[in-house]
C-alpha cells in the first residue's frame, strides 16, 4: 500500500535519526578522513537496497571531477540536484575538506584527486558490494543497476556490451533497466540480456504495430504479446518475507537522443498513465510490502513522476549522474515518494536500509558511499576476470599519445576541457572554422602532467555511431542548433529535457541566456578571430555522432588520437567560452 503523509512524516524523522540529518553527515564526514569509518554501515531494518547506474563500462579505477555549471530553471532553481561545489555541502550539511566533499565536488580538484586516488573499478565495488549484503544477511538484500552499464570503453565497444554482461554477472546485479544499452543493434542488446543472470525490466518500451505481428525476438523470455511490451515491466522478489516490487523505467527518449535504426521495433516514452496502472495493478495483484522503480529518467524527470503518480515507494534513479546524498523527499496524491539519483562511473554506491512491517515502510536509512579504490580491496574473482577480458586489447589501450599539461575533464552544462581537446582535432582534421561535439556526460577525468592513452580517448568517444563529417552550415543553422539544444537543456518542464548537456563547439564564443524562452537564448555569436557569425553566411563546420543517418567520415578517435600524438604534450590554448546572463546566484553555477 502507499504510505500517508502522516506515515512519511514520521518515516523521515526515523530517516533522521538513523543518519540523514545534516549533523550526522557532517560527523561521518570529519571522521572518515583516512577512510576508517567510511565504509561503516551497520544494517538497518530488515531489507537493503543496493543501487549503481551508470558506470559507463569503467572496469578499472578512474578520475572524475563533478560539474562546477549544473543549472536549476524555473521551479528546478535551487533545488537537488541543481547544486554545486560549496552550495551541494551547505544544503546536504557536508563539512568541506574530505573525502566526501571531494567526491561529491569539482573544489580544488585536481589536489583532491591527488591526496585521495581513483575511484570506482569494478574489484573494489564487488568488494564492498559484498561486504554490505553479508552485514544485512542472507536473502536480505537487492543489487540494482540504472543501466548505462555496457557502453563507454573501448572493450565495451569492441565485445558489443559483453565485458560488462559478465562483469555484472559476477558483481551480482539482480535486476537492471536500460538507455545506452539500446545502441548497440537490437540483436546484441536481446542475446546479451540472454546471457544476463538478472532480470530486466521496462514498462515503457512497447513493440511497434508493424513488428508486433511477426516478432523476431517472440522467443526473448520478458515478450508480452498481448501488453505489446518488449520487456517484463516488474517483477517481485521475497527477501526474508517482505515482498518488493521493482518497475523497469528505462531512458523514454531513447530514439531522440540516440539513433533509432539500431532499435527499428521499439517504442519509448515516459508513459506516466501507463506507470499509474502499472503500480495500482501490482499492488494489488502481487501485495507488495514495498514499490521500488528502477530508473533511467533523468533526476528532475523522476522528481515530476514522482509528485504525478501515487503509490511509489521509492525512485532509484539515473541518466543524470547526479551524485545525490540524501533522498528527495515528493508529495503526491497518495502520500510521498523518496527519489534518489547514485553518480555515476562506479564512483557511488547508494544504500538503502528500509525497516518493513504490515505491509508498509516504517523507517529508513540512506548512504551515499564513495567507491575509493586506496580504501577497498580488489575483489580477486573480479580481477582476474577484468585482467583476462582487457589482456587481448592491451596493447592498444595503454598507447601513450601525449601528455596533458592541465586537467581533463568533461562534465557540465557547457564545453569542458576534454571537449576542446575533441573539437580541437575535429577542427585541425577538417580544417574547419567551426566543430561542434554532442554534450555527453559520460567520459572520465585526467590530472595534469598525466599520459593520455587511447584507453583515454575512448573512454570519452567509444560509441556505435562515431563517424565525423564537415559540411557547409549558414549562420542561422548554427543559432538553431544551439537554440533546440539550449531548450532541451533549459526547459523548466522536464518532460521536456531530452537528455544530455549543452552541444559543445570549437572556434565560437556565444552568449546564453538559461532563462529566455524557446529561441530567445542564444546570441553574441563570435569566432575565435572577433568575427561575429551572420545568419545568412556560410561556414566550414565539422562534427560526429549524428543520430539520423549515418555520417560519411572516419571515426572521432580516430581524429583525436592523431592530432594528441601531433602534440606530444597538450597545452591548451584556448577553452571556448559561453558567457551566462541572468543566472548570478544560481547555487548550480560556480
Amino acid at each position: 500500500m502507499s504510505l500517508s503523509r502522516r506515515e512519511f512524516t514520521r518515516l523521515l524523522a526515523l530517516g533522521g535519526m538513523a543518519g540523514l540529518m545534516p549533523g550526522a553527515l557532517r560527523a561521518t564526514a570529519r571522521g572518515a578522513g583516512d577512510g576508517a569509518a567510511l565504509y561503516q554501515a551497520p544494517p538497518f531494518g530488515n531489507l537493503r537496497l543496493l543501487h549503481i547506474t551508470d558506470t559507463h563500462a569503467q572496469l578499472n579505477p578512474v578520475w572524475y571531477r563533478e560539474p562546477n555549471v549544473n543549472l536549476g530553471i524555473g521551479p528546478a532553481l535551487g533545488q537537488p540536484p541543481h547544486l554545486v561545489g560549496e552550495a551541494l555541502l551547505k544544503h546536504f550539511g557536508i563539512a568541506p575538506g574530505g573525502r566526501q566533499a571531494h567526491a561529491l565536488t569539482f573544489l580544488d580538484f585536481d589536489a583532491a584527486a591527488q591526496r585521495y586516488g581513483k575511484v570506482g573499478g569494478f574489484a573494489h565495488l564487488a568488494t564492498l558490494v559484498k561486504q554490505l549484503r553479508a552485514e544485512a544477511g542472507e536473502g536480505r538484500s537487492l543489487l540494482l543497476d540504472g543501466g548505462d552499464t555496457w557502453q563507454g570503453s573501448g572493450t565495451a565497444l569492441w565485445t558489443r556490451g559483453q565485458d560488462m554482461v559478465g562483469a555484472c554477472n559476477l558483481l551480482g546485479v539482480d535486476i537492471m533497466t536500460g538507455h545506452w544499452e539500446f545502441t548497440y543493434q537490437d540483436t546484441e542488446v536481446i542475446d546479451n540480456l540472454k546471457a544476463f543472470k538478472g532480470e530486466f525490466v521496462a514498462q515503457n518500451v512497447s513493440i511497434s504495430d508493424e513488428a508486433l505481428f511477426d516478432y523476431k525476438f517472440a522467443d526473448f523470455p520478458g515478450f508480452d504479446e498481448g501488453s505489446g511490451l518488449a520487456f517484463k515491466p516488474y517483477t517481485v522478489r521475497e527477501l526474508n518475507g517482505t515482498r518488493v516490487a521493482v518497475i523497469g523505467q528505462a531512458f523514454p527518449y531513447t530514439p531522440i537522443a540516440n539513433p533509432q535504426r539500431f532499435i527499428p521495433d521499439w517504442r519509448f516514452g515516459i508513459q506516466d498513465e501507463r506507470m499509474q496502472e502499472m503500480v495500482e495493478r501490482v499492488r494489488a495483484k502481487e501485495k507488495p510490502d514495498v514499490v521500488v522503480v528502477l530508473s533511467h529518467n533523468g533526476m528532475d524527470v523522476d522528481l515530476k513522476m514522482a509528485a504525478r503518480v501515487s503509490g511509489i515507494d521509492v525512485i532509484f534513479g539515473g541518466h543524470t549522474h547526479d551524485g545525490m546524498p540524501a533522498p528527495t523527499l515528493v508529495e503526491n496524491a497518495g502520500g510521498k515518494t523518496l527519489v534518489t539519483n547514485a553518480g555515476s562511473h562506479g564512483k557511488f554506491l547508494g544504500v538503502m536500509d528500509l525497516e518493513v512491517g504490515d505491509g508498509k515502510i516504517k523507517g529508513y536509512r540512506y548512504r551515499l558511499l564513495p567507491v575509493f579504490a586506496n580504501l577497498l580491496a580488489a575483489d580477486t574473482e573480479m580481477q582476474a576476470y577484468i585482467d583476462q577480458m582487457r589482456q587481448p586489447y592491451l596493447g592498444r589501450l595503454t598507447e601513450q599519445l601525449a601528455v596533458t599539461e592541465t586537467s581533463l575533464f568533461r562534465r557540465g552544462n557547457f564545453n569542458g576541457t576534454f571537449d576542446q581537446v575533441i573539437l580541437d582535432a575535429l577542427r585541425q582534421a577538417g580544417d574547419a572554422e567551426i566543430a561542434l561535439s554532442p554534450g555527453f556526460r559520460w567520459g572520465t577525468s585526467l590530472l595534469p602532467g598525466t599520459p593520455i592513452t587511447m584507453e583515454d580517448v575512448l573512454t570519452q568517444t567509444a560509441m556505435t555511431y562515431p563517424e565525423t563529417y564537415v559540411r557547409e552550415m549558414k549562420g542561422s543553422e548554427l543559432k538553431t542548433i544551439l537554440e533546440d539544444v539550449a531548450d532541451n537543456l533549459f526547459n523548466p518542464d522536464p518532460y521536456l529535457q531530452q537528455g544530455g548537456d549543452m552541444v559543445r563547439v570549437g572556434g565560437l564564443d556565444y552568449v546564453c541566456s538559461p532563462n529566455q524562452g524557446t529561441g530567445q537564448r542564444i546570441a553574441e555569436m563570435r569566432l575565435d578571430d572577433g568575427r561575429q557569425v551572420e545568419a545568412d553566411k556560410t561556414y566550414k563546420v565539422t562534427g560526429w555522432a549524428t543520430v539520423g543517418s549515418q555520417s560519411p567520415g572516419r571515426p572521432v578517435w580516430e581524429l583525436v588520437a592523431e592530432y594528441l600524438r601531433g602534440q606530444k604534450t597538450l597545452a591548451l590554448k584556448k577553452v571556448n567560452a559561453t558567457k551566462l546572463v541572468g543566472v548570478d546566484g544560481n547555487p548550480g553555477l560556480a
